[in-house]
């Protein structure tokens, strides 16, 4: 059975922030026929649809639909389904929508596999698809992928499995926030968060079964806040490298297979240090 934690409160607050920004955006648009398309394709995947087929009508503006917002350039911005006993899966066909910005489709009952589309999107800036009955693999992308503009990605409390991505993540120049704990995620802790996104702020692994030691590249996020990587099988020791993240306020590598002595010191580096466990 697998662990059931509440989602970090970064990650909530950086959502969060997005969902205001998007609801700013005004609603009066209509919204193409190919958009209607696109979303009426995502309902007919559905097993269960929560209701929204009772606004979701081919004859109305999509802009009106529940859960849709659009924006002043007439593209649906945002799609905001979080809770709505949703089952079946997710359609490739929204990673179709030009203009999204923010998709949430979290806790809900949504099961296969996360479209590639999604998170390879040339749109989307929020992706949350956590607290959901996902599984399969999440890919690589192609090296010749261009920059991506996502920044917060949760695909937490899934079934996901597979090697956990090392490559895809310098293609995300803007990534703030990643979380993808309480899979099945195996293989190691990438190296190259920081490297393509100096802004990486969040990293949530945790409850996965990742293995290997922990990236010296990590003391590079010269910005990063939290980082959880606990109850996996990881080895080795603490690099000293990663006491260079002075800006961690969170540090867990709790229920681990680590080993060696802490330097004190380097505690003490970490002056904005607010809860660690190791």
């Amino acid at each position: 059975m697998k662990h059931s934690k509440k989602e970090k409160s970064p990650m909530a607050s950086l959502r969060l922030a997005f969902v205001l920004l998007i609801s700013l955006v005004s609603p009066t648009s209509s919204c193409t026929q190919q958009e209607k398309i696109c979303l009426l394709r995502f309902l007919a995947g559905l097993s269960q649809d929560g209701g929204l087929a009772a606004s979701w009508r081919d004859g109305e503006d999509c802009c009106e639909w529940e859960g849709v917002t659009c924006g002043t350039d007439r593209a649906v911005a945002g799609v905001s389904l979080a809770s709505k006993s949703l089952e079946g899966n997710i359609s490739e066909s929204l990673g179709s929508l030009d203009g999204l910005k923010l998709l949430d489709l979290s806790h809900n009952s949504l099961s296969g596999c996360l479209p590639r589309g999604l998170v390879s999107s040339p749109s989307i800036v929020v992706l949350d698809v956590s607290f959901n009955r996902l599984s399969g693999a999440l890919h690589e992308l192609p090296s010749s992928t261009p920059p991506r503009p996502l920044q917060v990605l949760n695909i937490s409390s899934n079934s996901f499995t597979g090697m956990f991505p090392s490559t895809i993540w310098e293609s995300m120049e803007n990534l703030i926030a990643l979380n993808g704990s309480n899979n099945s995620f195996t293989g190691q802790i990438p190296t190259h968060f920081c490297n393509g996104s100096p802004s990486f702020a969040v990293l949530d692994l945790s409850y996965n079964k990742l293995r290997g030691s922990i990236p010296r590249g990590l003391g590079d996020c010269s910005v990063l806040r939290v980082l959880n990587a606990g109850y996996n099988n990881l080895s080795g020791t603490l690099p000293d490298e990663l006491f260079r993240a002075t800006s961690l306020e969170h540090l867990s590598f709790r229920n681990n297979e680590l080993h060696g002595v802490l330097d004190g010191a380097h505690i003490i580096n970490l002056g904005n240090l607010v809860t660690h466990q190791l």
